[in-house]
């Protein structure tokens, strides 16, 4: 719950999350006490510094089913996600030059596919159903013999809409062809196996996940296949030349506690936050006119996207804004005046994309505060409605 009376209730964890104080609590020793360089391994501040980046490798990797030598740190999910994609594309070229990913994604692949169009790769994007998922048939019929990558999130930011990951690895591994996910919004909030699932690259971040912005990292299969991937940063040979640049211990430790602490407490946290959620729905889908976008049920447990007919996005959030922090959809995006393509590829109306609401309910959210935001919800819908019917 929310101690500030003045502030509003934070709705927004899809955007990012509060540096959980146990996080904070692991991280603080190495800014000062162990400050040292990791790979300054001729003195004892080095040592211990590489001892908590290697300890934190290990915790990651555990969690997600891999070995501590294929997790890369980088500066967040939008760099692994470059790493990955351009990576690729760079030293698998002359095997093909064919990549597939969906329309729904984040830009932060959206963009590098786009940019990779430029220099001459070739990028399906693929739709998804009105609920926001993928037809396997489509994928299926979509792989080339050039095709290198396929390019899918776990996790949609701004739906929360949960892929098959485990149909997707196995037709890729198939195929023969390469799966990379962006577990952004996924990591610590789904298990996640990459053997299990057959994933050969995932991108992950801290901050979502109640850790420090600024850090992330990707996971590069090492066997079966071995993955090769070329650096998109020189300068040093870091990370075992795939990405250069000092690591910075105290955001690595943070990291590796974040997950570590989400993960055991992950099924006890997601059934609370389903709770929540379909609370929040229950009330607000009273009102004719109200939308959900996404899944009803194959979507992350925080998450709740509704569309509202009859009002105006811009004036739906400022009249909310005092009561609850939130966003109409992605929010690295959420500045620019334009429809969410993610609902438009739903077959949402333009309308309808802009008088959109992302709730993303999170660790401080109890039945208090989702109760006061439903009615400040309907109370400004209904306020909206009969303005526009005046005018």
């Amino acid at each position: 719950m929310n101690t500030d009376r003045h502030l509003p209730i934070y709705l927004d964890h899809h955007a990012t999350t509060p540096v959980d104080p146990r996080v904070l609590a692991a991280m603080l020793p190495y800014f000062t006490e162990h400050f040292g360089n990791p790979t300054s391994t001729t003195h004892q501040y080095g040592w211990a510094a590489e001892a908590a980046v290697a300890g934190a490798r290990e915790t990651l990797a555990a969690a997600i089913g891999a070995s501590a030598e294929e997790i890369v740190f980088t500066s967040g999910a939008t760099e692994a996600n470059n790493l990955a994609l351009k990576g690729i594309a760079e030293a698998y070229f002359s095997k093909g030059q064919h990549i597939i990913t969906l329309k729904t994604e984040h830009n932060a692949v959206l963009d590098p596919c786009q940019y990779l169009e430029l220099l001459g790769f070739t990028v399906t994007y693929l739709p998804v159903d009105a609920d926001g998922l993928l037809d396997l048939s489509q994928l299926k019929n979509a792989i080339r013999s050039d095709t290198i990558l396929v390019s899918i999130m776990a996790a949609n930011n701004e739906i929360g809409v949960l892929q098959p990951l485990a149909a997707i690895g196995e037709l890729c591994r198939e195929r023969a062809v390469l799966f990379h996910t962006d577990a952004a919004q996924a990591i610590g909030k789904i298990p996640l196996d990459v053997n299990l699932l057959n994933i050969d690259l995932m991108s992950m971040t801290a901050h979502k996940v109640y850790g420090p912005k600024g850090i992330g990292a990707l996971y590069v299969r090492r066997r079966n296949p071995r993955v090769k991937l070329s650096p998109q940063l020189h300068g040093g040979g870091h990370e075992r030349g795939m990405r250069s640049g000092t690591l910075y211990p105290p955001q690595i430790v943070g990291f590796a506690k974040a997950v570590e602490i989400a993960l055991a407490d992950l099924e006890m946290e997601t059934a609370r936050l389903t709770g929540l959620r379909d609370r929040l729905w229950s009330q607000l889908s009273q009102l004719d006119g109200i939308y959900l976008n996404g899944h009803p049920t194959q979507r992350l447990a925080g998450n709740l996207n509704i569309s509202v007919a009859g009002v105006d996005g811009n004036a739906l959030l400022l009249g909310l804004r005092p009561t609850v922090a939130l966003s109409s959809g992605a929010a690295c995006s959420s500045a620019k005046i334009a429809p969410s393509h993610v609902l438009q590829a739903l077959g949402r109306s333009e309308s309808l994309a802009y008088a959109a609401l992302r709730f993303g309910i999170g660790h401080n959210n109890t039945v208090g505060s989702i109760d006061l935001v439903a009615t400040a919800a309907i109370s400004t819908i209904q306020s909206l409605r009969k303005l526009a019917l005046r005018s």
